[in-house]
């Protein structure tokens, strides 16, 4: 009785053994490896694998060493897509033959598919697939100087940013950015006739609808300042309200500035008035319309007191609404007390809230 026992056990043991091969000799795998086209692994890549009869998919995660391994697909057709970790697709096969019960290895080395598709192509291809090489390093390298100067500028390197960029300019002559770059580096220099060159080149190569072209006017219009080019500079400012609306309270407000200062303060005003009307928010307009005003003030000659001109006193206090605590509230407040005028919490109101009859 022992014996049988023990015999019956044995048998157990053999086709459990048995049992277990047989179940692994069908398992249906989907491995290899990932890299990119300099070698190195694609570290928490995904391998999506898509059945093409069913639409079953399985994904799985690269390794640290770019390795993929999966149990959990089916004999048949699939598609298996590669994904980086930032969602940004990298690879695809279309039309993979997985076979059941074996394993189906499936490197995805950039490099080698690479060289397979440059083998296949035509002539024509190949010249232009590498001239587009070519300008790809050409657009990275460019960025690096980019990034080079802007920092040189940061740190008011500018005469060093100035060289960053003539070299950029040297090896990329195609993108507007690059030349307002090099105009940004030239003004910070004191350089103004080359940043006004930079400047115009940027201009011609931008395209119109860019949001940068208002800038570009804008910039320009500073170069020429410096140059004594006035008359040009004014046109400059117009432009860059006229193409670029959204900002046009700044570029109108430079222009009224400029010619504050020249002393024309009617062509100023005017100026003004286009900054508000851009930007009804701009609260330095109006300080600096008000105080332009000041200057048409007059004397009555029974009382000796001083009569503001039309819209002095309105501008300073809109300007306080705007920005109560703002770098020129304490002059405008002085200003309007200088002027005989109170103060209002809100345009056309007085500190009691009435509204305020016959303002200046």
């Amino acid at each position: 009785m022992m014996k049988r026992i023990a015999l019956f056990s044995v048998l157990i043991v053999v086709m459990t053994f048995a049992i277990c091969a047989a179940a692994q000799s069908n398992v249906t795998v989907l491995k290899g490896v990932c890299k990119d086209e300099s070698g190195k692994p694609f570290v928490g890549a995904t391998v999506e694998a898509v059945n093409l009869d069913n639409g079953r998919k399985v994904a799985v995660k690269t390794d640290k060493n770019g390795n993929y391994y999966t149990i959990g697909v089916t004999g048949g057709n699939y598609k298996v897509t590669l994904t980086g970790a930032d969602g940004k697709v990298i690879y695809h096969f279309d039309n993979v033959a997985i076979r059941l019960g074996v394993e189906n290895p499936l490197d995805i080395d950039l490099a080698k598919e690479r060289t397979a598709t440059e083998a296949t192509m035509s002539e024509a291809d190949r010249k232009k697939l590498e001239s587009a090489k070519k300008e790809n390093e050409k657009i990275k390298n460019v960025n690096a100087l980019l990034l080079q100067a802007q920092q040189q500028k940061k740190d008011g390197q500018w005469d060093a940013a100035v060289a960053t960029m003539e070299q950029a300019a040297a090896v990329d002559q195609t993108h507007d950015v690059v030349y307002a770059s090099l105009g940004d580096a030239y003004a910070g220099d004191k350089k103004y006739p080359e940043a006004e060159t930079a400047f115009r080149k940027a201009i011609e190569l931008v395209k119109p609808d860019s949001k940068n072209i208002g800038n570009y006017h804008n910039s320009l219009a500073q170069a020429l300042l410096k140059q004594n080019k006035t008359g040009e500079a004014m046109a400059e400012y117009d432009k860059a309200a006229q193409l670029d609306p959204t900002n046009g309270g700044m570029y109108y407000f430079n222009e009224g500035a400029v010619l504050t200062n020249q002393g024309k303060v009617d062509e100023a005003n005017q100026a003004f008035d286009k900054a508000i009307a851009a930007d009804p928010t701009r609260a330095d307009a109006y300080y600096q319309k008000g105080v332009n005003l000041l200057g048409k003030a007059t004397l009555d000659s029974k009382t000796g007191k001083m009569i503001p001109a039309p819209g002095t006193t309105d501008a300073l206090n809109k300007y306080l609404e705007l920005a109560p605590d703002g770098k020129y509230a304490q002059q405008a407040k002085d200003l309007l007390a200088s002027l005989g005028a109170s103060v209002q919490t809100s345009f056309g109101t007085d500190k009691a809230g009435k509204k305020k009859p016959g303002k200046n």
